[in-house]
């Protein structure tokens, strides 16, 4: 049996930085996944600045993993009753395609001594002396990053998020909307709400643009093209986008207990998508450098990686929770939009909400009930 201090389960975001913090520990790290890199994933391709400061404090070089593409300094949304803000975020975000982002971050870490292997997790045997994967394998400690169809997940007995838990995004690249320059565009709709569809530059000319929505609505695919043409007909103005393709959003709404024991979950896999946005990649390297961090405490890292998440994101999840549950109520995302166009510092707070680790602040609140009233 092949034994490695620390297994991780997915070369993606979480996976990546998982291997980075484990590394800076000293122990052995081997990367499992199914696919050759660079590879594509169905994702927004927006990288909060937030996510940048997790890798940086990891000794990543963020500016190689940026470079090539430019900054998007202004967000723009739209509220399901109309109501429209467009400012200056506090810092600038990047959009950069996950065949990119994926490719150079995990180089980063394999730059760091980790070992990449392709290989297709079948079985996850947790013992109390480490963890086997398909009878060839063990480790000390085994992170699951596979993502939001996770095989470990599976593995230990964890069942998928509920349907409205759940949620489903389908994304093309297309040309820059008309005077888009710079600016992420995130339209919502009371048709099929909660629902929203985006448009994010690249830099170069063109767009990655999207439409999603909880599965408990019903979604299929031919309704997923029709609400990325009805929010964003301008997408389709050379035709239908590029690489449409569709995927899952398991939201942090549903997600599962950290179990005890030698299986960390991290990202996706943990259900750590914002149900208010979708975004996913922050959480992902955030709590792959936990779960890497985690490890070292061998049979006792899944208490140690829970702990760690509830310190640092425990606020801001129950923050989420609660402005996704108030948010099914379109007239109070209405009052939401036209408290951040009134005043910047709402505008910020609802923005590190959606994108980072931000928590619903008594400021925001009373703005948007002064705006509902």
């Amino acid at each position: 049996m092949e034994r490695w201090d620390v297994v991780v389960v997915g070369g993606g975001p979480a996976g990546s930085a998982a291997a980075l913090s484990a590394r800076d520990t000293g122990a052995s790290v081997l990367v499992l996944d199914r696919a050759d890199f660079p590879r594509d994933k169905v994702c927004g391709d927006g990288i909060a600045p937030e996510a940048l400061d997790v890798l940086a404090g990891l000794g990543v070089d963020v500016a190689a993993l940026v470079a090539g593409y430019a900054p998007a300094p202004r967000l723009s949304l739209r509220s399901p009753g109309g109501a429209t803000v467009d400012r200056a975020t506090h810092r600038p975000s990047s959009v950069v395609p996950r065949a990119v982002f994926d490719a150079r971050l995990l180089a980063a870490a394999l730059d760091r001594g980790a070992v990449l292997r392709r290989h297709a997790v079948r079985s996850v045997t947790p013992g109390p002396d480490g963890v086997d994967v398909d009878g060839v394998l063990r480790a000390g400690v085994l992170v699951a990053a596979d993502g939001a169809e996770s095989v470990v997940r599976r593995a230990v007995g964890l069942p998928r998020n509920r349907d409205d838990r759940l949620a489903v995004a389908l994304r093309g690249y297309a040309p820059e909307l008309p005077g888009q320059a710079g600016t992420q565009v995130l339209v919502t709709t009371e048709q099929r709400w909660p629902a929203y569809a985006w448009s994010f530059p690249l830099g170069d000319g063109r767009a990655n643009v999207g439409y999603g929505e909880l599965v408990s609505g019903g979604a299929t695919r031919a309704a997923l093209v029709d609400g990325l043409t009805r929010l964003l007909p301008d997408s389709w103005a050379g035709g239908e986008p590029e690489g449409l393709r569709a995927h899952r959003l398991p939201l942090s709404t549903g997600r599962p207990r950290q179990p005890d024991g030698r299986v960390l979950l991290a990202g996706d896999a943990a259900s750590l998508i914002n149900p208010m946005t979708g975004e996913g990649i922050f959480y992902a390297v955030l709590s792959g450098a936990l779960a890497g961090r985690a490890a070292t405490a061998g049979a006792g890292a899944g208490a140690a990686h829970r702990r760690a998440l509830r310190r640092r994101l425990g606020g801001h999840l129950r923050s989420a929770g609660v402005a996704s549950w108030v948010s099914r109520w379109p007239v109070v995302m209405d009052a939401a939009f036209r408290a951040a166009a009134a005043d910047q510092r709402v505008f910020d707070d609802v923005v590190a909400l959606g994108l980072a680790d931000g928590r619903l602040t008594a400021r925001t609140l009373a703005a948007a009930a002064r705006s509902l009233r």
